[in-house]
């Protein structure tokens, strides 16, 4: 009689322990801790896995020759990112470069449908006023964008577009006319969360302005941004973006589920890598990025010991549109010149 509790005590004892491993393996298979990834792998998305990334870029190929601007020559230019021709406006200079070769401006646009971009259009004053200035401009079309091969990932829950930015980079240095030590940075709106990404990546940018800039932190981009203005994202490109979102979420879990794995990708939570001042500028009646994800930016710069500049604008919409533009440019343009000059 003894033993058939004994022989009991021992069943239970081995059930439990089968019990306790499946459900462990279930929940870490249901949910990755950021250390635990794919092939022992980091998500190529973590600014870490970015960090310790190579983005070569290629020799600039002048693919065609455009009308001259008021000082200074323009052409579409392409280079490889990823294995794939990527397209965008070079403007250079007409006079005689400086010592040390003229500073560069990388410029990134903000969201257009991919589609209906073209690299000539749009922005075109923007570039202007810096390319007047005594800049070369590159602005990278981003991949699927315009002609550029690839198709239009994002940058939000993908790396692509960041890595396009960055091989556009390491391209532009290749120039021979280039200052490799002045290179600065400015973005616009979707082109701002790429700045703020390159910025914790690349140490080579030396000064940055971000218009309007989605720069919130994922709480912010899930829970927080309520656009006022009508929008609608193309079919195949919101496909292609919610199926980015979504297999982050199958894999690694939601923002509440794993916050450590969303603060990994986050460029907000990864402010110690900054090694550039900043200069955010946003229009207080924006009714696409709030202007309140500027503001939130600032304040974690401060905490984290980085120099930053904020300016908001009365009345000015997304694009910072007269009369708020020319106070917006030349501040920008001073920015750069303060820090590339």
């Amino acid at each position: 009689m003894k033993k058939v509790p004994l022989l009991l005590a021992i069943f239970l004892l081995l059930f439990a322990v089968v019990f306790i491993k499946n459900y462990s393996n279930n929940k870490k298979e249901s949910i990755n801790p950021v250390a635990q990834i794919e092939n022992g792998q980091q998500d190529p998305l973590t600014i870490s896995a970015m960090r310790a990334g190579v983005y070569p870029g290629s020799n600039l190929k002048i693919e065609e020759t455009l009308e001259d601007g008021e000082n200074y020559h323009q052409y579409i230019a392409s280079y490889l990112s990823d294995g794939l021709k990527i397209y965008g406006l070079l403007t250079i200079p007409i006079g005689n470069k400086p010592a040390g070769g003229w500073p560069v401006i990388i410029f990134n646009h903000g969201y257009i449908p991919p589609t209906q971009y073209r690299t000539t259009e749009r922005y075109t004053a923007y570039v202007d006023a810096f390319a007047r200035d005594s800049y070369i401009i590159f602005k990278p079309d981003y991949r699927g964008n315009g002609s550029s091969e690839g198709a239009p990932e994002g940058s939000y829950y993908s790396p692509a577009y960041t890595v396009d930015v960055l091989n556009a980079l390491a391209s532009v240095k290749k120039l021979p006319d280039v200052n490799p030590n002045k290179i600065g940075m400015w973005g616009h709106s979707l082109g701002g969360n790429i700045t703020l990404r390159s910025l914790v990546i690349s140490p080579d940018i030396k000064a940055a302005v971000i218009w309007g800039g989605v720069v919130g932190t994922y709480d912010d981009l899930m829970n927080n941004w309520q656009r006022r203005a009508t929008y609608s994202t193309p079919p195949n490109e919101l496909a292609l973006r919610n199926r980015s979102r979504a297999d982050l979420i199958q894999k690694y879990g939601t923002l509440q589920q794993n916050p450590k794995f969303w603060q990994s990708i986050d460029p907000n939570y990864n402010l110690q890598f900054v090694s550039a001042p900043v200069q955010l500028h946003a229009g207080l009646s924006d009714e696409e990025v709030p202007w309140q994800f500027s503001e939130g930016l600032k304040a974690r710069l401060g905490q984290a010991g980085k120099y930053s500049e904020f300016y908001t604008y009365s009345g000015a919409d997304h694009n910072i549109s007269e009369p708020s533009f020319s106070l917006a440019m030349q501040r920008s343009v001073n920015f750069f010149n303060k820090y590339l000059k």
